[in-house]
């Protein structure tokens, strides 16, 4: 799949992905992937599937190479004006045969979801005796080296191992829900994004990533500069959500109060929700056995998710006029639409749609409120 500068790469196996065979690679229509910055991220992958009317060739050539078998890795590539990036690195979950009385209209279609999946198979019971969640965190990713797991884990500030002689963490469940149990704990979050290098993935358990320097920018109305073909933005006055209440400290045994009223997240919009004349108040729940400032840390976790849902922008760019690859997780700038809306936002998620001579990008932009911190964007 070549066109204007983009190339696909294709690996697949059981378990060391080697190129994909000519058949495959020939048959394959079209490929969309989708990076979450909140959730697993995955893949879905068309075929066209033809076959001789003979009764020697029964099946579809692409299934009888076994390459699209449930529970191969899948690890794709992207080579955008000669630079490798990785796109995908997944594992088959769902395959789907689409047989059409139409000459060349039958279709197979293969899902997947990023290697966090295989965290997610077996559900446990295992004790982490004298161990804070940053180890126990480092620990679960690097039971999954064979998926080349890099762990990049930040290490909360209220984070202190247990006396075994006062509690025992101990996780029930699978490893993908602990590990996500523990993020929100602290107001964190965990996924996996493909590379940097081919069969490796990076495995982030941290604080969502507010700081460094932002994408390029998403231009709209500003002629030949502009590489958003759409864009549409929603301010959704009750999103934004307080706390308060009260929490018996487990280390003193004295009931303590939470409120929280604030966000600790970099700020991206000049105006926060957390100021609008009327905000949303709940009371903290499941924070029996903590202790103070681990139940703060939870209860500012709840304000600051709930800002993510606040300004919401959805929309479509091209690569080739965007001249690269957005990516979910990290900051970019919007320009053309005005200061209300003008400024930084996270990219909670992108959606790539590839097919033959076309490369398109879907985004999910989020910030706390209005108004833009800065009078220009990165271009």
């Amino acid at each position: 799949m070549v066109k204007l500068g983009i190339q696909l790469t294709v690996l697949i196996g059981s378990t060391v992905p080697k190129p994909a065979s000519s058949v495959l690679i020939e048959s394959l229509a079209n490929v969309e992937v989708t990076h979450s910055a909140q959730e697993r991220s995955g893949f879905q992958l068309r075929f066209r599937a033809g076959r001789s009317a003979s009764l020697v060739e029964r099946d579809y050539p692409v299934l009888k190479s076994g390459e699209l078998k449930p529970f191969n890795r899948v690890i794709l590539v992207v080579i955008f004006n000669g630079k490798p990036q990785v796109l995908m690195d997944g594992v088959i979950t769902h395959q789907q045969l689409l047989p059409s009385n139409n000459p060349g209209e039958s279709s197979i279609v293969v899902t997947g979801e990023d290697v966090s999946v295989m965290m997610d198979l077996e559900e446990k019971i295992v004790e982490h005796p004298a161990q804070n969640e940053t180890i126990i965190a480092n620990k679960i990713i690097a039971s999954y080296a064979k998926y080349g797991l890099i762990p990049q884990v930040i290490p909360p500030l209220t984070d202190k191992p247990p006396l075994p002689t006062e509690r025992i963490p101990v996780q029930h469940g699978t490893d993908l829900d602990y590990l996500l149990k523990m993020a929100r704990r602290h107001g964190y979050v965990f996924y996996i994004t493909p590379g940097p290098a081919p069969g490796t993935n990076t495995a982030y358990w941290g604080p969502p990533k507010r700081l460094g320097l932002p994408q390029s920018a998403l231009s709209v109305n500003m002629g030949s500069n502009t590489n958003v073909e759409s864009i549409s933005f929603e301010y959704n006055a009750l999103a934004a959500t307080t706390v308060s209440g009260q929490v018996q400290d487990r280390d003193t045994n004295k009931v303590k109060s939470l409120d929280i009223s604030s966000s600790k997240l970099f700020p991206l919009a000049q105006s926060s929700a957390l100021k609008q004349s009327q905000v949303r108040t709940v009371v903290p729940k499941s924070i029996e056995g903590l202790s103070e400032s681990q139940a703060k840390a939870f209860a500012q976790g709840i304000t600051d998710t709930s800002l993510d849902d606040v300004v919401v922008a959805e929309g479509t760019l091209n690569a080739v006029e965007y001249n690269g690859i957005l990516k979910a997780g990290a900051l970019v700038g919007v320009r053309g639409v005005g200061n209300q809306y003008d400024g930084f936002y996270y990219v909670k998620s992108v959606t790539h749609q590839l097919h033959t001579g076309q490369y398109k990008q879907q985004f999910v932009l989020t910030r706390e409120g209005l108004g833009s911190t800065t009078l220009a964007v990165r271009p």
